[in-house]
């Protein structure tokens, strides 16, 4: 007798368990260690850096544009306020205009 009643409360339970997440919408899922860094919605022209802030995409120009930091080997001028990665999907780095960190 007190097995099954033992097993009555187990289905019980389940039972509530299941309708309160059906009723609440919760889920069983354990939430991440660490949340990743917000993305920043840069204006149409830049792109988000790694360190999260907004930059000018390369482009091409006659003369140097203000601002300018490197010159791709495809010609145009980049803006990068890092040495890894500028340049890449213009061929790489021809010359650097400023100096910026590694």
């Amino acid at each position: 007798m007190k097995n099954e009643m033992r097993c009555a409360d187990v289905r019980l339970w389940r039972i509530v368990l299941i309708a309160g997440i059906f009723v609440t919408g919760a889920t069983l899922v354990t939430p991440a260690a660490e949340a990743a860094p917000a993305f920043i919605s840069c204006p149409t022209g830049d792109y988000e850096n790694v360190d999260h802030a907004c930059v000018h995409r390369p482009e091409q120009s006659q003369t140097q544009p203000d601002g300018a930091t490197v010159q791709c080997r495809d010609g145009e001028y980049g803006f990068a306020q890092h040495r890894r990665g500028a340049c890449s999907g213009h061929g790489g780095v021809d010359h650097w205009l400023a100096s910026v960190p590694s």
